[in-house]
Protein backbone atom coordinates (compact mmCIF):
# COMPACT_ATOMS: atom_id res chain seq x y z
CA UNK A 1 0.00 0.00 0.00
CA UNK A 2 1.47 3.38 -0.79
CA UNK A 3 1.91 5.68 1.91
CA UNK A 4 0.06 9.26 2.07
CA UNK A 5 2.14 12.08 2.78
CA UNK A 6 0.86 15.61 3.20
CA UNK A 7 2.42 18.97 4.26
CA UNK A 8 1.22 20.99 7.68
CA UNK A 9 2.86 24.47 8.31
CA UNK A 10 2.00 26.40 11.68
CA UNK A 11 3.20 29.61 12.44
CA UNK A 12 4.27 31.55 15.48
CA UNK A 13 5.49 35.20 16.25
CA UNK A 14 7.80 36.60 18.55
CA UNK A 15 6.72 39.06 21.76
CA UNK A 16 7.52 42.08 19.32
CA UNK A 17 4.76 41.53 16.87
CA UNK A 18 2.14 44.03 16.84
CA UNK A 19 -0.78 41.86 18.11
CA UNK A 20 1.62 40.32 20.79
CA UNK A 21 2.63 43.92 22.06
CA UNK A 22 -1.25 44.21 22.46
CA UNK A 23 -1.53 40.56 24.22
CA UNK A 24 0.98 41.13 26.39
CA UNK A 25 -0.51 44.31 27.79
CA UNK A 26 -4.06 43.00 27.93
CA UNK A 27 -2.50 40.09 30.28
CA UNK A 28 -0.17 42.51 32.24
CA UNK A 29 -3.38 44.56 33.20
CA UNK A 30 -5.49 41.41 33.75
CA UNK A 31 -1.70 40.03 36.43
CA UNK A 32 -2.15 43.57 38.20
CA UNK A 33 -5.44 43.64 38.90
CA UNK A 34 -5.61 39.79 39.89
CA UNK A 35 -2.76 40.31 42.11
CA UNK A 36 -4.00 43.16 44.26
CA UNK A 37 -7.78 42.26 43.85
CA UNK A 38 -8.42 38.29 42.96
CA UNK A 39 -12.23 39.05 42.47
CA UNK A 40 -11.20 41.25 39.42
CA UNK A 41 -13.69 41.08 36.72
CA UNK A 42 -11.42 42.24 33.64
CA UNK A 43 -12.04 42.35 29.92
CA UNK A 44 -9.12 44.51 28.50
CA UNK A 45 -8.91 45.29 24.70
CA UNK A 46 -5.49 46.95 23.27
CA UNK A 47 -4.32 48.11 20.51
CA UNK A 48 -1.39 50.09 19.55
CA UNK A 49 0.33 51.70 16.16
CA UNK A 50 2.71 54.23 15.31
CA UNK A 51 3.41 56.01 18.58
CA UNK A 52 -0.41 55.22 19.95
CA UNK A 53 -1.87 52.75 22.04
CA UNK A 54 -5.24 52.30 23.20
CA UNK A 55 -6.69 50.31 26.35
CA UNK A 56 -10.55 50.09 26.49
CA UNK A 57 -12.63 47.39 27.58
CA UNK A 58 -14.42 46.63 30.87
CA UNK A 59 -12.96 46.03 34.44
CA UNK A 60 -14.68 46.36 37.67
CA UNK A 61 -12.56 45.75 41.08
CA UNK A 62 -11.86 46.68 44.32
CA UNK A 63 -8.03 48.30 43.63
CA UNK A 64 -6.76 50.77 41.47
CA UNK A 65 -4.21 49.94 39.02
CA UNK A 66 -2.05 52.78 37.06
CA UNK A 67 -2.76 51.07 33.61
CA UNK A 68 -0.61 54.00 31.48
CA UNK A 69 2.84 52.35 33.32
CA UNK A 70 1.86 49.09 33.18
CA UNK A 71 1.48 49.81 29.77
CA UNK A 72 4.95 51.66 29.19
CA UNK A 73 6.39 49.20 31.57
CA UNK A 74 5.08 46.36 29.34
CA UNK A 75 6.53 47.62 26.26
CA UNK A 76 9.73 48.69 27.53
CA UNK A 77 10.29 44.71 29.16
CA UNK A 78 9.36 43.80 25.28
CA UNK A 79 12.01 45.83 23.83
CA UNK A 80 10.71 48.73 22.08
CA UNK A 81 12.91 51.78 23.73
CA UNK A 82 15.02 54.58 22.69
CA UNK A 83 16.73 54.06 19.35
CA UNK A 84 16.94 50.09 19.76
CA UNK A 85 13.06 49.97 19.73
CA UNK A 86 12.79 49.91 15.95
CA UNK A 87 10.18 52.85 15.72
CA UNK A 88 7.92 52.57 18.73
CA UNK A 89 9.20 53.90 22.07
CA UNK A 90 7.44 52.92 25.32
CA UNK A 91 8.99 56.13 26.86
CA UNK A 92 7.22 58.79 24.16
CA UNK A 93 4.09 56.72 22.84
CA UNK A 94 0.52 58.49 23.83
CA UNK A 95 -1.10 55.86 25.81
CA UNK A 96 -5.15 56.48 26.35
CA UNK A 97 -7.83 54.16 28.24
CA UNK A 98 -11.85 54.15 27.82
CA UNK A 99 -12.50 51.84 30.76
CA UNK A 100 -16.40 51.18 31.54
CA UNK A 101 -17.29 48.44 34.97
CA UNK A 102 -18.56 45.24 33.58
CA UNK A 103 -22.76 45.24 32.59
CA UNK A 104 -24.63 44.78 35.57
CA UNK A 105 -26.70 42.40 33.30
CA UNK A 106 -23.29 40.07 32.36
CA UNK A 107 -22.56 39.96 35.96
CA UNK A 108 -25.92 38.75 37.60
CA UNK A 109 -25.73 36.05 35.03
CA UNK A 110 -22.23 35.53 36.22
CA UNK A 111 -22.48 35.78 39.82
CA UNK A 112 -25.01 33.43 40.07
CA UNK A 113 -25.72 30.30 37.79
CA UNK A 114 -28.93 29.88 35.93
CA UNK A 115 -29.44 26.15 37.91
CA UNK A 116 -29.73 27.71 40.94
CA UNK A 117 -31.56 31.27 40.03
CA UNK A 118 -35.22 31.62 40.45
CA UNK A 119 -36.93 35.01 39.40
CA UNK A 120 -35.89 36.90 42.29
CA UNK A 121 -32.97 35.04 43.55
CA UNK A 122 -30.09 37.87 44.64
CA UNK A 123 -27.21 37.88 42.05
CA UNK A 124 -24.83 39.57 44.01
CA UNK A 125 -23.58 36.50 45.86
CA UNK A 126 -19.99 36.16 45.63
CA UNK A 127 -18.54 33.29 43.47
CA UNK A 128 -19.44 29.55 44.40
CA UNK A 129 -19.61 26.44 42.70
CA UNK A 130 -22.63 27.62 41.28
CA UNK A 131 -20.65 30.54 39.30
CA UNK A 132 -22.44 30.65 35.42
CA UNK A 133 -20.22 31.22 32.27
CA UNK A 134 -19.38 34.57 31.67
CA UNK A 135 -20.48 34.10 27.80
CA UNK A 136 -21.63 31.51 25.62
CA UNK A 137 -19.32 29.81 22.93
CA UNK A 138 -17.54 26.57 21.97
CA UNK A 139 -13.99 25.87 22.99
CA UNK A 140 -11.54 23.06 21.80
CA UNK A 141 -9.19 21.35 23.78
CA UNK A 142 -6.29 18.95 21.66
CA UNK A 143 -3.09 16.67 22.41
CA UNK A 144 -1.25 14.17 20.28
CA UNK A 145 1.47 11.95 20.75
CA UNK A 146 3.83 14.03 18.49
CA UNK A 147 6.03 15.74 21.24
CA UNK A 148 6.70 15.23 25.14
CA UNK A 149 4.75 18.37 25.86
CA UNK A 150 2.06 16.54 23.86
CA UNK A 151 1.20 19.10 21.17
CA UNK A 152 1.31 19.07 17.17
CA UNK A 153 5.07 19.25 15.79
CA UNK A 154 4.67 22.11 13.56
CA UNK A 155 3.82 24.93 16.52
CA UNK A 156 6.50 23.28 19.25
CA UNK A 157 8.98 23.60 16.52
CA UNK A 158 7.27 27.28 14.92
CA UNK A 159 7.27 28.37 19.24
CA UNK A 160 10.86 27.45 19.95
CA UNK A 161 12.63 29.40 16.93
CA UNK A 162 10.47 32.38 18.08
CA UNK A 163 11.42 31.57 21.15
CA UNK A 164 15.16 31.04 20.40
CA UNK A 165 15.06 34.69 18.01
CA UNK A 166 13.97 37.08 21.12
CA UNK A 167 16.80 34.95 23.62
CA UNK A 168 19.52 36.34 21.03
CA UNK A 169 17.96 39.40 20.50
CA UNK A 170 17.61 39.93 24.77
CA UNK A 171 20.98 38.32 25.68
CA UNK A 172 23.26 40.65 23.20
CA UNK A 173 24.30 38.07 20.98
CA UNK A 174 22.86 39.56 17.88
CA UNK A 175 22.69 43.14 18.77
CA UNK A 176 21.25 44.34 15.43
CA UNK A 177 18.23 42.41 15.70
CA UNK A 178 14.53 44.49 16.84
CA UNK A 179 11.69 42.98 18.77
CA UNK A 180 9.48 41.89 15.75
CA UNK A 181 9.74 38.70 14.24
CA UNK A 182 7.89 35.59 12.90
CA UNK A 183 8.52 31.76 12.15
CA UNK A 184 6.82 29.18 10.30
CA UNK A 185 7.42 25.71 9.82
CA UNK A 186 6.19 22.85 7.13
CA UNK A 187 6.28 19.13 8.78
CA UNK A 188 5.96 16.55 5.95
CA UNK A 189 3.91 13.75 7.39
CA UNK A 190 3.61 10.42 6.26
CA UNK A 191 0.75 8.14 7.23
CA UNK A 192 -0.37 10.47 9.72
CA UNK A 193 2.88 11.03 11.97
CA UNK A 194 6.03 13.81 11.34
CA UNK A 195 8.79 12.32 9.16
CA UNK A 196 10.89 15.18 7.82
CA UNK A 197 11.11 19.30 7.73
CA UNK A 198 10.08 20.47 4.64
CA UNK A 199 10.37 24.37 5.12
CA UNK A 200 11.35 26.96 7.55
CA UNK A 201 10.60 30.18 7.78
CA UNK A 202 11.89 33.01 9.52
CA UNK A 203 11.46 36.94 9.27
CA UNK A 204 12.96 39.35 11.87
CA UNK A 205 13.26 42.91 12.67
CA UNK A 206 16.66 44.39 12.29
CA UNK A 207 18.95 47.80 11.86
CA UNK A 208 19.54 49.40 8.46
CA UNK A 209 23.50 48.76 9.47
CA UNK A 210 25.44 45.88 10.95
CA UNK A 211 29.05 47.10 12.05
CA UNK A 212 28.80 49.42 9.90
CA UNK A 213 27.96 48.00 6.58
CA UNK A 214 24.60 49.05 4.87
CA UNK A 215 24.12 47.43 1.82
CA UNK A 216 21.36 45.63 2.07
CA UNK A 217 22.62 42.71 0.20
CA UNK A 218 25.24 42.07 2.84
CA UNK A 219 23.18 42.96 5.67
CA UNK A 220 20.66 40.47 4.69
CA UNK A 221 23.54 37.53 3.72
CA UNK A 222 24.74 38.11 7.65
CA UNK A 223 21.35 38.27 9.22
CA UNK A 224 21.03 34.38 7.47
CA UNK A 225 24.39 33.55 8.04
CA UNK A 226 23.75 34.20 12.04
CA UNK A 227 20.02 32.95 12.11
CA UNK A 228 21.04 29.73 10.43
CA UNK A 229 24.26 29.13 13.29
CA UNK A 230 22.10 30.96 16.36
CA UNK A 231 18.67 29.85 15.82
CA UNK A 232 17.71 27.03 13.48
CA UNK A 233 20.81 24.99 14.34
CA UNK A 234 20.12 25.75 18.24
CA UNK A 235 16.78 24.42 18.49
CA UNK A 236 17.08 21.34 15.90
CA UNK A 237 20.01 20.14 17.97
CA UNK A 238 18.00 18.43 20.44
CA UNK A 239 15.27 17.53 18.06
CA UNK A 240 14.81 13.95 16.75
CA UNK A 241 13.15 15.32 13.22
CA UNK A 242 16.08 17.68 11.94
CA UNK A 243 16.30 19.70 8.71
CA UNK A 244 17.84 17.41 5.62
CA UNK A 245 19.57 18.55 2.57
CA UNK A 246 16.40 18.97 0.83
CA UNK A 247 14.40 21.46 3.34
CA UNK A 248 13.92 24.75 1.88
CA UNK A 249 15.18 27.51 5.13
CA UNK A 250 14.26 30.83 4.17
CA UNK A 251 15.03 34.09 6.34
CA UNK A 252 13.79 37.66 5.51
CA UNK A 253 12.38 36.26 1.97
CA UNK A 254 10.76 39.48 1.72
CA UNK A 255 14.63 41.31 1.10
CA UNK A 256 14.24 43.94 4.12
CA UNK A 257 12.18 44.12 7.51
CA UNK A 258 13.92 47.32 8.91
CA UNK A 259 10.54 49.29 9.78
CA UNK A 260 8.30 46.59 12.09
CA UNK A 261 6.39 46.21 15.28
CA UNK A 262 3.63 48.82 15.63
CA UNK A 263 5.38 51.22 13.48
CA UNK A 264 5.23 48.90 10.61
CA UNK A 265 1.45 47.60 11.50
CA UNK A 266 -1.33 48.35 14.03
CA UNK A 267 -1.64 45.31 16.93
CA UNK A 268 -4.84 44.04 18.38
CA UNK A 269 -5.69 41.78 21.36
CA UNK A 270 -7.17 38.24 20.51
CA UNK A 271 -5.72 38.30 16.46
CA UNK A 272 -3.30 35.50 17.05
CA UNK A 273 -5.26 32.87 18.49
CA UNK A 274 -3.76 30.17 16.04
CA UNK A 275 -0.41 31.10 17.36
CA UNK A 276 -2.04 30.91 21.12
CA UNK A 277 -3.55 27.58 20.96
CA UNK A 278 -2.58 24.77 18.38
CA UNK A 279 -1.02 26.39 14.50
CA UNK A 280 -4.50 25.27 13.27
CA UNK A 281 -3.85 21.29 13.90
CA UNK A 282 -7.18 21.33 16.21
CA UNK A 283 -10.56 23.53 15.46
CA UNK A 284 -10.74 26.51 17.46
CA UNK A 285 -14.04 28.00 18.77
CA UNK A 286 -12.73 31.64 18.08
CA UNK A 287 -12.32 33.48 21.16
CA UNK A 288 -9.34 35.15 22.66
CA UNK A 289 -7.62 34.33 25.71
CA UNK A 290 -5.62 37.60 26.83
CA UNK A 291 -7.17 40.25 28.77
CA UNK A 292 -10.26 38.29 30.29
CA UNK A 293 -10.22 37.54 33.87
CA UNK A 294 -11.13 33.50 34.30
CA UNK A 295 -14.79 33.50 34.45
CA UNK A 296 -14.35 33.99 30.50
CA UNK A 297 -14.75 30.85 29.74
CA UNK A 298 -12.85 31.84 26.16
CA UNK A 299 -9.66 31.49 28.61
CA UNK A 300 -10.45 28.61 31.03
CA UNK A 301 -12.76 26.78 29.57
CA UNK A 302 -10.10 26.00 26.94
CA UNK A 303 -7.50 25.75 29.54
CA UNK A 304 -9.78 23.31 31.01
CA UNK A 305 -10.37 21.50 27.70
CA UNK A 306 -6.74 20.71 27.00
CA UNK A 307 -6.45 19.75 30.56
CA UNK A 308 -8.76 17.02 30.01
CA UNK A 309 -7.33 15.66 25.74
CA UNK A 310 -3.79 15.96 27.21
CA UNK A 311 -4.97 13.74 30.04
CA UNK A 312 -6.35 11.17 27.70
CA UNK A 313 -3.59 10.80 25.76
CA UNK A 314 -1.15 11.11 28.42
CA UNK A 315 -3.22 7.91 29.93
CA UNK A 316 -2.66 5.64 26.09
CA UNK A 317 -6.58 5.83 25.60
CA UNK A 318 -6.00 7.73 22.17
CA UNK A 319 -2.93 8.92 19.97
CA UNK A 320 -4.61 12.14 19.34
CA UNK A 321 -7.33 13.85 21.03
CA UNK A 322 -9.94 16.67 20.89
CA UNK A 323 -12.57 18.31 22.91
CA UNK A 324 -15.22 20.39 22.35
CA UNK A 325 -16.79 22.36 25.37
CA UNK A 326 -20.07 24.73 24.48
CA UNK A 327 -21.33 26.88 27.42
CA UNK A 328 -24.40 29.25 27.64
CA UNK A 329 -23.78 32.59 29.50
CA UNK A 330 -24.86 32.48 33.34
CA UNK A 331 -25.00 28.42 33.18
CA UNK A 332 -22.85 26.48 35.00
CA UNK A 333 -22.91 22.90 33.06
CA UNK A 334 -21.21 22.99 29.91
CA UNK A 335 -24.17 22.46 27.41
CA UNK A 336 -22.39 19.77 25.23
CA UNK A 337 -19.11 17.71 25.57
CA UNK A 338 -17.77 16.27 22.48
CA UNK A 339 -14.65 14.15 22.19
CA UNK A 340 -12.95 12.98 18.94
CA UNK A 341 -9.98 10.60 18.78
CA UNK A 342 -9.42 10.42 14.99
CA UNK A 343 -10.09 6.91 14.95
CA UNK A 344 -7.35 6.10 17.23
CA UNK A 345 -8.82 5.54 20.62
CA UNK A 346 -8.15 2.37 22.20
CA UNK A 347 -12.29 2.79 23.16
CA UNK A 348 -15.15 4.05 21.80
CA UNK A 349 -15.29 8.57 21.53
CA UNK A 350 -18.44 7.71 23.57
CA UNK A 351 -17.20 5.60 26.05
CA UNK A 352 -14.78 7.83 26.55
CA UNK A 353 -16.88 10.99 26.29
CA UNK A 354 -18.47 9.21 29.78
CA UNK A 355 -15.37 9.11 31.53
CA UNK A 356 -14.67 12.88 30.57
CA UNK A 357 -17.97 13.67 32.14
CA UNK A 358 -17.77 11.32 35.18
CA UNK A 359 -13.92 12.62 36.62
CA UNK A 360 -13.59 16.17 35.44
CA UNK A 361 -15.82 19.28 36.49
CA UNK A 362 -15.64 21.38 33.75
CA UNK A 363 -18.09 24.26 35.77
CA UNK A 364 -16.14 27.63 35.81
CA UNK A 365 -16.15 27.80 39.37
CA UNK A 366 -14.46 24.57 39.58
CA UNK A 367 -12.38 25.42 37.03
CA UNK A 368 -10.90 28.80 38.55
CA UNK A 369 -10.32 26.30 42.26
CA UNK A 370 -8.61 23.31 40.33
CA UNK A 371 -6.58 25.06 38.81
CA UNK A 372 -6.39 28.32 41.18
CA UNK A 373 -6.96 30.72 38.21
CA UNK A 374 -7.33 34.06 40.12
CA UNK A 375 -4.41 33.83 42.72
CA UNK A 376 -1.46 32.73 40.22
CA UNK A 377 -0.40 36.62 39.19
CA UNK A 378 0.24 36.77 42.97
CA UNK A 379 1.89 33.57 43.34
CA UNK A 380 4.28 34.12 40.38
CA UNK A 381 5.28 37.85 41.05
CA UNK A 382 2.43 40.06 39.28
CA UNK A 383 3.69 38.03 36.31
CA UNK A 384 1.78 35.12 35.10
CA UNK A 385 -1.03 35.66 32.21
CA UNK A 386 1.70 38.05 30.44
CA UNK A 387 4.33 34.87 30.05
CA UNK A 388 1.46 33.24 28.50
CA UNK A 389 0.77 35.58 25.94
CA UNK A 390 3.83 35.11 24.09
CA UNK A 391 4.96 31.20 23.14
CA UNK A 392 1.78 29.76 23.14
CA UNK A 393 -0.77 29.40 25.94
CA UNK A 394 -0.56 25.60 25.44
CA UNK A 395 1.89 22.93 25.79
CA UNK A 396 4.11 25.79 27.43
CA UNK A 397 6.96 23.21 29.61
CA UNK A 398 8.95 27.02 30.47
CA UNK A 399 6.31 27.64 32.68
CA UNK A 400 4.66 25.64 35.71
CA UNK A 401 0.80 26.16 34.60
CA UNK A 402 -1.93 23.66 36.12
CA UNK A 403 -3.72 22.91 32.64
CA UNK A 404 -0.44 21.21 31.73
CA UNK A 405 -0.50 18.44 34.21
CA UNK A 406 -1.29 15.08 33.67
CA UNK A 407 -1.95 14.22 37.11
CA UNK A 408 -5.23 12.19 36.21
CA UNK A 409 -3.60 10.04 33.57
CA UNK A 410 -3.22 6.87 35.89
CA UNK A 411 -7.22 7.18 37.24
CA UNK A 412 -8.13 7.31 33.62
CA UNK A 413 -5.09 4.26 32.83
CA UNK A 414 -7.55 2.57 35.20
CA UNK A 415 -10.71 3.07 33.92
CA UNK A 416 -9.35 2.01 30.40
CA UNK A 417 -8.41 -1.71 32.43
CA UNK A 418 -12.16 -1.97 33.69
CA UNK A 419 -13.74 -1.20 30.33
CA UNK A 420 -11.27 -3.57 28.65
CA UNK A 421 -12.16 -6.29 31.30
CA UNK A 422 -15.33 -6.45 30.75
Amino acid sequence: MTSRKFLFTSESVTEGHPDKVCDQISDAILDEFLTKDPTSRVAAETTATTGMVLVCGEITSNCYVDIPQVVRNTIKNIGYEGTSGGGFDANTCAVLTSIDEQSCDIAGGVNKAYETRSDNADTSTSETDNLGAGDQGIMFGYACNETPELMPLPISLAHKLSYRLAQVRKEGKLTYLRPDGKSQVTVEYTDGKPSRIDTILLSTQHAAEINGISDNSKVQAIINQDLRKYVIDYVFETESIKPDSDTKILINPSGRFVVGGPQGDSGLTGRKIIVDTYGGYSRHGGGAFSGKDPTKVDRSAAYAARYVAKNIVAAGLADKCEIELAYAIGVAEPVSIFVDTFGTGKISDDEISDLVSSNFDLRPASIIRNFDLRNLPAKNGGKFYQRLAAYGHLGRTDINVPWEKTDKADLLKNALTALSAR
